[in-house]
Protein backbone atom coordinates (compact mmCIF):
# COMPACT_ATOMS: atom_id res chain seq x y z
CA UNK A 1 0.00 0.00 0.00
CA UNK A 2 1.44 3.37 -1.00
CA UNK A 3 1.62 6.30 1.39
CA UNK A 4 -1.29 8.11 -0.28
CA UNK A 5 -3.52 5.02 -0.04
CA UNK A 6 -2.69 4.64 3.66
CA UNK A 7 -3.45 8.26 4.49
CA UNK A 8 -6.75 8.08 2.57
CA UNK A 9 -7.82 5.04 4.64
CA UNK A 10 -6.80 6.77 7.86
CA UNK A 11 -8.76 9.93 6.98
CA UNK A 12 -11.92 8.00 6.08
CA UNK A 13 -11.85 5.93 9.27
CA UNK A 14 -13.40 2.96 7.47
CA UNK A 15 -11.04 0.23 8.54
CA UNK A 16 -12.69 -2.84 10.06
CA UNK A 17 -11.27 -1.94 13.47
CA UNK A 18 -12.51 1.64 13.21
CA UNK A 19 -16.00 0.49 12.19
CA UNK A 20 -16.07 -1.88 15.18
CA UNK A 21 -15.00 0.88 17.57
CA UNK A 22 -17.59 3.30 16.14
CA UNK A 23 -20.35 0.70 16.42
CA UNK A 24 -19.33 -0.14 19.99
CA UNK A 25 -19.61 3.58 20.80
CA UNK A 26 -23.09 3.68 19.23
CA UNK A 27 -24.15 0.79 21.47
CA UNK A 28 -22.73 2.52 24.57
CA UNK A 29 -24.66 5.67 23.71
CA UNK A 30 -28.04 4.02 23.04
CA UNK A 31 -27.68 1.71 26.04
CA UNK A 32 -26.97 4.69 28.30
CA UNK A 33 -29.48 7.31 27.20
CA UNK A 34 -32.52 7.95 25.04
CA UNK A 35 -31.55 8.78 21.45
CA UNK A 36 -34.65 9.63 19.41
CA UNK A 37 -33.14 10.40 15.99
CA UNK A 38 -30.17 9.78 13.75
CA UNK A 39 -29.35 13.49 13.94
CA UNK A 40 -29.19 13.29 17.74
CA UNK A 41 -27.02 10.18 17.54
CA UNK A 42 -24.70 11.81 15.00
CA UNK A 43 -24.31 14.82 17.32
CA UNK A 44 -23.51 12.59 20.30
CA UNK A 45 -20.97 10.67 18.22
CA UNK A 46 -19.40 13.93 17.01
CA UNK A 47 -18.92 15.08 20.63
CA UNK A 48 -16.96 11.86 21.15
CA UNK A 49 -14.81 12.48 18.07
CA UNK A 50 -16.72 10.40 15.50
CA UNK A 51 -17.84 12.30 12.40
CA UNK A 52 -20.33 10.05 10.60
CA UNK A 53 -22.33 10.67 7.43
CA UNK A 54 -26.04 9.84 7.54
CA UNK A 55 -25.81 6.85 5.13
CA UNK A 56 -23.00 5.37 7.23
CA UNK A 57 -24.99 5.88 10.43
CA UNK A 58 -28.06 4.24 8.87
CA UNK A 59 -25.93 1.27 7.84
CA UNK A 60 -24.44 1.04 11.34
CA UNK A 61 -27.89 1.05 12.94
CA UNK A 62 -29.11 -1.62 10.53
CA UNK A 63 -26.02 -3.82 11.01
CA UNK A 64 -26.28 -3.48 14.80
CA UNK A 65 -29.95 -4.49 14.61
CA UNK A 66 -31.07 -1.46 16.60
CA UNK A 67 -34.78 -0.73 16.60
CA UNK A 68 -36.48 2.65 16.63
CA UNK A 69 -38.87 2.69 19.59
CA UNK A 70 -41.13 5.43 20.94
CA UNK A 71 -38.40 6.36 23.42
CA UNK A 72 -35.45 6.10 21.01
CA UNK A 73 -33.11 3.53 19.50
CA UNK A 74 -32.74 0.25 21.38
CA UNK A 75 -31.34 -3.24 21.00
CA UNK A 76 -33.93 -5.84 19.99
CA UNK A 77 -35.86 -7.03 23.03
CA UNK A 78 -34.30 -4.40 25.30
CA UNK A 79 -36.62 -3.10 27.99
CA UNK A 80 -37.12 0.61 27.82
CA UNK A 81 -35.99 2.41 30.97
CA UNK A 82 -38.70 2.60 33.60
CA UNK A 83 -41.39 1.13 31.38
CA UNK A 84 -43.62 -1.83 30.88
CA UNK A 85 -45.64 -2.94 27.87
CA UNK A 86 -48.74 -1.03 28.93
CA UNK A 87 -46.70 2.06 29.70
CA UNK A 88 -44.97 1.89 26.32
CA UNK A 89 -48.32 1.66 24.55
CA UNK A 90 -49.78 4.53 26.56
CA UNK A 91 -46.78 6.73 25.75
CA UNK A 92 -46.84 5.78 22.08
CA UNK A 93 -50.57 6.45 21.80
CA UNK A 94 -50.13 9.83 23.46
CA UNK A 95 -47.22 10.77 21.25
CA UNK A 96 -48.20 9.33 17.86
CA UNK A 97 -51.93 8.55 17.56
CA UNK A 98 -53.98 11.22 15.78
CA UNK A 99 -57.12 9.18 15.02
CA UNK A 100 -58.57 5.68 15.29
CA UNK A 101 -61.41 4.68 12.97
CA UNK A 102 -63.08 1.31 12.41
CA UNK A 103 -63.37 0.23 8.77
CA UNK A 104 -65.07 -3.15 8.57
CA UNK A 105 -62.97 -5.56 10.61
CA UNK A 106 -59.97 -3.21 10.41
CA UNK A 107 -58.97 -0.35 12.66
CA UNK A 108 -57.21 2.44 10.78
CA UNK A 109 -54.84 4.48 12.93
CA UNK A 110 -53.40 7.77 11.67
CA UNK A 111 -50.14 9.26 12.96
CA UNK A 112 -47.87 12.13 12.00
CA UNK A 113 -45.31 11.34 9.26
CA UNK A 114 -42.89 8.60 10.44
CA UNK A 115 -45.06 7.90 13.49
CA UNK A 116 -46.65 4.65 12.33
CA UNK A 117 -43.66 2.37 12.95
CA UNK A 118 -43.01 3.28 16.60
CA UNK A 119 -46.73 3.09 17.41
CA UNK A 120 -47.11 -0.25 15.60
CA UNK A 121 -44.12 -1.59 17.52
CA UNK A 122 -45.71 -0.56 20.83
CA UNK A 123 -48.99 -2.18 19.76
CA UNK A 124 -47.19 -5.40 18.80
CA UNK A 125 -45.33 -5.45 22.12
CA UNK A 126 -48.56 -4.87 24.04
CA UNK A 127 -50.04 -8.00 22.38
CA UNK A 128 -53.64 -6.79 22.54
CA UNK A 129 -55.94 -9.80 22.40
CA UNK A 130 -58.28 -8.02 19.95
CA UNK A 131 -55.52 -7.59 17.32
CA UNK A 132 -54.94 -10.43 14.87
CA UNK A 133 -52.26 -8.52 12.95
CA UNK A 134 -50.73 -5.12 12.34
CA UNK A 135 -49.37 -3.43 9.20
CA UNK A 136 -47.65 -0.03 9.36
CA UNK A 137 -46.81 2.45 6.64
CA UNK A 138 -45.39 5.93 7.19
CA UNK A 139 -48.39 7.60 8.81
CA UNK A 140 -51.05 4.87 8.79
CA UNK A 141 -51.50 1.57 10.63
CA UNK A 142 -54.02 -1.16 9.82
CA UNK A 143 -55.02 -3.41 12.70
CA UNK A 144 -56.84 -6.58 11.71
CA UNK A 145 -59.50 -7.82 14.11
CA UNK A 146 -61.93 -10.76 14.10
CA UNK A 147 -65.05 -8.71 13.30
CA UNK A 148 -66.47 -5.28 12.63
CA UNK A 149 -67.86 -5.18 16.18
CA UNK A 150 -64.41 -5.86 17.67
CA UNK A 151 -62.89 -3.23 15.36
CA UNK A 152 -65.41 -0.57 16.50
CA UNK A 153 -64.74 -1.33 20.18
CA UNK A 154 -60.97 -1.33 19.68
CA UNK A 155 -61.05 1.96 17.75
CA UNK A 156 -63.01 3.57 20.60
CA UNK A 157 -60.67 2.07 23.21
CA UNK A 158 -57.49 3.24 21.46
CA UNK A 159 -58.96 6.65 20.65
CA UNK A 160 -59.99 7.13 24.28
CA UNK A 161 -56.53 6.10 25.54
CA UNK A 162 -54.73 8.74 23.50
CA UNK A 163 -57.15 11.61 24.12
Amino acid sequence: MGASEYSFAAVNNNSAASIQRRRAEILRIVDGEAVRSQDALAAKLARKGWRVAQPTLSRDLRELGLNKTPTGYARPGAAQPGSDRTGNLERALGEFLRSAVAAGSLVVLRTPPAGAHPLARALDEAALREVAGCIAGDDTIFLATASADVARKLARKLGARHG
